[in-house]
């Protein structure tokens, strides 16, 4: 099987040595995605919810730039820089995923790339060829 590396100008470059999705086989596994937006390069302003949108945006974006989308996603993994903050995170990520969830995962983490209170990555089926 061959990987695929997976780019879309959709949602924010890389700030490091690696890559916004993968894509091998029949899945897609995405790199965390933080509230940047893919316009600016900055991130958003606002609280965890603004955030947690902004992160799901680009993660959607990647998701279609590799054939996929959120209706296909199996597993996340959403990273808190404060476990207090979940119940707001959790409001805006039920209008994302509401029907069918992924399973999920949620941990506290002590910090996040470039100050961000919330990052989500994703695996998820890859579309089939008709």
């Amino acid at each position: 099987m061959k990987k695929k590396i997976v780019h879309t100008d959709d949602a924010p470059a890389a700030v490091g040595p690696y890559s916004q999705a993968v894509k091998i086989g029949d899945l897609v596994y995405t790199a965390g995605q933080i509230p940047l937006d893919p316009a600016t390069g900055k991130m958003v302003e606002g609280d965890v919810q603004a955030q947690t949108e902004r992160s799901l945006l680009n993660l959607q974006a990647v998701l279609k730039a590799s054939g996929s989308s959120l209706k296909n996603v199996v597993k996340t993994t959403v990273f808190l820089q404060n476990m207090g903050d979940f119940a707001a995170m959790n409001e805006v990520y039920g209008r994302f995923f509401t029907k069918n969830p992924p399973a999920r995962s949620a941990v506290e983490v002590a910090a996040l790339p470039l100050g961000a209170q919330v990052e989500i990555e994703a695996v998820a089926l890859a579309k089939k060829k008709k």
